[in-house]
């Protein structure tokens, strides 16, 4: 066991983070045994990602239709002709989205590399080329998560973001403790100029899957923590960034809570599939 995943186990432990871990756990459980989840998995995940990628846009501060995104996802409908920038975030978040359906083994093997890829479809519009898929450059920030303080420097950034390849590639992370600090170290460090929240929220998706805890993809965390309101998902952020136990205790929690509410979405999700509302 490593240094880093020792210390995963160690918060792990934690009476209330032990009990927030439980909760969320069965949780998924219950869905994972859903009568549709026998043999329409792919179906069911499909419409996960559809309301994932709607969710995490919300949380961007990009309004828009669930409608418009299922039907853009599916290739039902265009994109506008001539984006504004809230329809770039809401075109990041279906493009980064989509593509966690791929990375759940590459997030194990070469974490950085998945990042890298989940950043190159959530900001193809929003930085420029030679930005996509790379941590910021010295002596450039980033403007987002401004609730929770000025960014760290390009340097800071990009090592916070190495030390996460052995929190993701070790499959012993306790699961919901590595998901949580994956997605609240992306927000806080802002490695890339645009879209990290797109990919923290991404990047929580796969985790979730990979680890076993939710092997379906039908949960749907982003509307986990949508569901919660911007209120609470910012307010427990900057409780982690306090770096105390209780500050990541809360954040932890909320993370747990959050998926309660994305298995209960992906309840509804495979009910509708097993009426056949989702044809």
């Amino acid at each position: 066991m490593s240094d880093a995943t020792a210390a995963l186990a160690a918060i792990a432990s934690w009476p209330l983070v032990r009990t927030a871990s439980d909760r969320a756990r069965a949780a998924c459980t219950e869905l994972r045994w859903h009568q549709a989840l026998r043999r329409r998995i792919p179906e069911a995940a499909a419409e996960s990602r559809i309301r994932g990628a709607w969710a995490s846009a919300e949380l961007d501060g990009a309004r828009s239709s669930l409608d418009i995104v299922r039907a853009r996802m599916m290739g039902a409908q265009p994109a506008p002709a001539n984006p504004d920038p809230a329809e770039h975030i809401v075109a990041g978040a279906m493009a980064a989205t989509a593509a966690t359906e791929t990375l759940t083994k590459l997030v194990r093997t070469a974490p950085r590399q998945a990042i890298a890829r989940l950043h190159t479809a959530a900001a193809a519009a929003l930085v420029e080329p030679d930005h996509l898929g790379r941590p910021r450059p010295q002596g450039s920030d980033s403007p987002e998560f401004a609730i929770l303080g000025p960014a760290p420097d390009a340097g800071a950034a990009a090592a916070r973001l190495a030390a996460l390849d052995t929190v993701l590639a070790d499959p012993a992370s306790p699961a919901l403790v590595a998901a949580a600090i994956a997605h609240a170290e992306i927000a806080h460090a802002r490695p890339f100029v645009r879209g990290n929240g797109l990919v923290a929220r991404a990047v929580e998706r796969i985790v979730i899957q990979a680890s076993g805890l939710d092997p379906t993809g039908v949960a749907v965390p982003e509307a986990g923590h949508l569901h919660r309101g911007m209120a609470a998902y910012h307010g427990a952020l900057a409780a982690y960034g306090l770096g105390t136990q209780q500050g990541l205790t809360v954040w932890i929690e909320h993370c747990a809570d959050a998926l309660v509410a994305a298995a209960q979405e992906g309840r509804e999700i495979a009910d509708a599939v097993l009426a056949g509302r989702l044809s």
